[in-house]
């Protein structure tokens, strides 16, 4: 399934989640310029390395956070704005401009974590903001569960069809859960370089705290009577 859209509209104007789509470009523009030796070296200082981390070689920590503007290609880059784009205004306007960037950093920050816990002796590089963008989806899966999402179903040929999002990001989550659940105890090059745990911890994260980020003042949309 790829979501192009949802029909679920908004108030204000998501300053934050265009701010991190435009951080995230500038950064992968910046990345795009460098040599292969320069990008190399740029990686091992801002993305996660694993075993770094648990033996607190370097103990850059800054690196939990700084990786979640890091990408490796530009339909790694693609893929997680157009998620941000579609998810992230909605969750904005729930939890307010700062609430939500917090929120936004600190599942991701939990999504490199749970990568690291999985894979601890790794000395593969972990980025993207993947990680932080499930944990929108986590969010958003909670407080929008029937908003309609239109996708993309490839079916021989793309079928173009509206969706509750219950069902669309449940399909994501439940195949991101079988994808790591099949890559335990392979080398991180068997599943394709994509770090699936990050992705279910920060989804699982998302989900659990976007209540807590709330606005007091706020009233979810499952909390509305009908």
């Amino acid at each position: 399934m790829i979501p192009i859209r949802d029909h679920n509209p908004t108030r204000g104007r998501p300053i934050v989640t265009l701010g991190l789509i435009i951080t995230n470009v500038l950064v992968f523009i910046f990345e795009f310029a460098m040599g292969q030796r320069e990008l190399q070296a740029f990686f091992e200082l801002f993305a996660i390395i694993p075993r770094e981390l648990v033996t607190m070689v370097s103990a850059e920590y800054f690196t939990l956070i700084t990786s979640q503007f890091l990408h490796g290609g530009w339909w790694h880059l693609l893929g997680n704005m157009l998620y941000l784009w579609i998810f992230g205004d909605n969750i904005e306007e729930q939890l307010g401009h700062v609430r939500f960037l917090l929120f936004y950093l600190l599942t991701g920050l939990i999504a490199g974590l749970a990568q690291v816990i999985i894979e601890p002796n790794s000395v593969i590089p972990i980025v993207g903001a993947s990680g932080a963008i499930a944990g929108v989806l986590g969010g958003y899966l909670l407080l929008y569960p029937l908003a309609r999402v239109t996708t993309f179903i490839p079916v021989f040929i793309f079928i173009r069809v509206q969706l509750p999002a219950i069902l669309v990001l449940g399909f994501w989550f439940v195949t991101q859960f079988f994808n790591g659940a099949a890559s335990i105890g392979m080398p991180t090059e068997s599943s394709g370089g994509v770090a699936f745990f990050a992705h279910i911890g920060g989804f699982i994260a998302g989900f659990v705290l976007v209540r807590l980020f709330g606005r007091k003042q706020a009233q979810f949309p499952s909390d509305s009577q009908t």
